[in-house]
């Protein structure tokens, strides 16, 4: 792999395809946030299939934080229903492999570390919706700041299935206050990127302590008159996997996601499984 050749603002006029082909090759390493606009973006999971079931079954179970557009074939790192040339092995900008819960290395490729029994699941992502807010003349503060989305623990449980537990993980977003519930209209039309906010006000209510201090991603700035609005985050099921203490887990390092070819529109999207 080279060193990073293109920067973000390079790709943001880009196809889906001609991004996963800079990311494939190592040309860029960076975040995917406002990156193929109109294309949705996919959180994921790698895990062995003896664990496969249950965490689908947990995904189901807890559809905001995990809203599930993809299941790779045992062994296949192909998803051809998300994307005609997708290789989950290398066309993630960033990937974080862990075992018995530890993270054991964050690298731009899988392939060495591939194996036959693993299986690809693909969530969505909030990073999809942005694009509508912006369409409508909300902002979205991390990307016209050139950041990643804030993204903090909560203290909301989520419903378990076999190993898998644990509490939801929040992305926040200012929003200003009269815009507030267009941006709760437009994300509910994205049910496979997290839908509609599930809090909004006052980070305490949900467990967060301080704005300024996100647990992943950059904090951003929160102008007078915004109010900030907290959406269910796909870096949910990361921890999850990570308290159930799989022999090996791989997932999308946090901001970094898989870009599919699948159009974003939730009305007329039909997610299928690979």
């Amino acid at each position: 792999m080279k060193d990073t050749t293109v920067s973000h603002s390079d790709l943001r006029k880009l196809s889906a395809e001609d991004v996963r082909a800079a990311i494939r090759t190592g040309s860029y390493t960076g975040h995917t946030a406002g990156l193929a606009a109109g294309k949705l973006q996919c959180n994921l999971a790698i895990i062995p299939e003896q664990f496969a079931l249950d965490f689908l079954r947990f995904c189901l179970r807890n559809p905001k934080p995990c809203p599930l557009v993809g299941v790779g074939d045992t062994g296949n790192p192909l998803l051809p229903t998300l994307g005609r040339d997708i290789d989950i092995r290398s066309d993630v900008s960033k990937y974080r492999v862990f075992e018995n819960g530890v993270m054991q290395a964050e690298v731009t490729d899988i392939a060495d570390i591939w194996q036959d029994d693993l299986v690809t699941v693909a969530l969505g992502c909030s990073f999809t919706f942005e694009n509508a807010l912006l369409r409508n003349g909300i902002p979205v503060r991390h990307i016209d700041s050139g950041k990643n989305v804030p993204m903090f623990r909560s203290n909301i449980d989520l419903v378990p299935a076999g190993p898998f537990a644990g509490q939801m993980v929040v992305t926040m977003r200012p929003i200003p206050e009269a815009q507030v519930e267009q941006a709760k209209s437009i994300s509910s039309r994205f049910p496979q990127a997290h839908g509609a906010p599930i809090a909004i006000g006052d980070p305490a209510n949900i467990g967060i302590a301080d704005l300024q201090q996100p647990d992943w991603g950059d904090a951003v700035t929160i102008n007078p008159g915004e109010v900030p609005v907290y959406w269910a985050c796909g870096v949910t099921p990361q921890n999850v996997l990570l308290d159930a203490k799989l022999p090996i887990c791989i997932t999308h390092s946090p901001g970094h996601m898989l870009i599919s070819d699948v159009a974003e529109d939730a009305e007329t999207t039909i997610l299928k499984t690979s």
